[in-house]
């Protein structure tokens, strides 16, 4: 017993040893180049358990405290990640789902999800003056994920691409004044 315990001590100093010499001989990195002053701070995000359902969540709760930024990057990881599922739900449908069969609205998780981050993400990027982007995610989500449905925390559901299409009339109103 003594003899592994020697051999693993001589080892460890063996391999700290090693460590240190690669760690002195690595040249020190150049430092970063500063920001411009126009780039946008970048945002540290946390994307929890990466549910499309988290990040939806966490971009309300961005929204609602005017990180518009961060609303942004969670709503951008949702689609990312769930898009395509999204449209193939979308697609499954040949109308939309009844609101009073709460169970089977649920069941389109990817779409409500993905429907309603294009939605905050619009808003989003109407508050940050981005009226062209903003046009084009509530497009998207009008055109393509129109039975979408979310959730209100007071009780029922409601479309998001139905709001999204009055966004659309609005912005494209604004646009020829």
């Amino acid at each position: 017993m003594k003899n592994k315990l020697t051999l693993i001590g001589a080892l460890t100093a063996l391999i700290l040893s090693q460590a240190a010499n690669v760690n002195a001989q690595t040249p020190a990195a150049a430092p970063a180049p500063a920001a411009s002053p126009s780039a946008a701070p970048a945002v540290a995000l946390d994307f929890g358990d990466f549910q499309s359902s988290t990040l939806v969540g966490k971009a309300w709760k961005a929204s609602e405290e005017k990180n518009y930024d961060a609303a942004l990057g969670y709503t951008g990881k949702c689609i990312e990640m769930f898009q395509k599922q999204a449209v193939e739900q979308q697609k499954s449908l040949t109308e939309p789902v009844p609101s009073s069969d709460k169970e089977k609205v649920f069941s389109m998780w990817a779409l409500n999800d993905v429907g309603t981050a294009y939605f905050i993400r619009g808003q989003a990027l109407e508050k940050q003056g981005k009226s062209k982007e903003a046009l084009e995610a509530y497009k998207f989500l009008a055109d393509n994920l129109a039975f979408a449905q979310t959730w209100d925390p007071k009780g029922w559901f409601w479309k998001p691409a139905g709001a999204a299409a009055e966004r659309v009339k609005v912005l494209e109103f604004d646009s020829v004044k």
